[in-house]
């Protein structure tokens, strides 16, 4: 009896420490899975930087941009959501993915032995991409309310730790996340 009675109690602290943030995980946010997929989209632009820096191509490419903002744009009036501030977060996060290949290219242009030999081809990167932006409209939608109230800023900041977190994100890739999100509370 007193052999389970240590046991619970020792259960009981584990349990108690397990829930505890910051002790042994991080905590949910609402904003996890919005979060999640705009780091899915940053992570990206490594397979499309190293295609742009095989083929010497732009990384900005204004054609692209105005395909995908006139898409976010659409897909967030068919969800009911203002379709200007859709295109605000998605201009953000395009210029995070921008600054995330253009670091790649002076890494490259410093160490060209580090520089890609090969990548995947830019049609499947970019059907990730849209996939992606719709999951992203589609959490916009879904938190709309809480992405339109003060509750917005810790909710954002705890799911933008847990994504780095889940996602091995380096600083770089930490400082993009934070500006692709950042005018996600409005």
């Amino acid at each position: 009896m007193m052999l389970r009675r240590m046991g619970l109690a020792a259960l009981a602290a584990v349990s108690l420490a397990s829930a505890t943030p910051g002790v042994a995980h991080a905590m949910p946010s609402p904003l996890d899975a919005l979060v999640s997929s705009a780091a899915q989209r940053l992570q990206v632009a490594d397979p499309v930087a190293a295609v742009k820096w095989i083929t010497h191509g732009d990384i900005e490419d204004p054609v692209r941009v105005q395909q995908v903002l006139d898409a976010v744009a659409t897909t967030a009036g068919t969800r009911g959501i203002d379709a200007d501030y859709v295109r605000r977060i998605f201009t953000d996060q395009i210029q995070a993915t921008e600054a995330v290949e253009y670091r790649r290219f002076a890494e490259w242009k410093l160490d060209p032995a580090a520089a890609p030999s090969s990548a995947p081809d830019l049609s499947s990167s970019r059907s990730r991409i849209d996939a992606l932006n719709t999951t992203i409209v589609d959490e916009l939608a879904a938190q709309w309310d809480l992405l339109h109230s003060p509750a917005c800023v810790p909710a954002l900041r705890e799911a933008a730790d847990n994504a780095a977190t889940a996602y091995g994100l380096d600083p770089d890739y930490r400082d993009a996340l934070a500006f692709a999100t950042h005018s996600y509370c409005g």
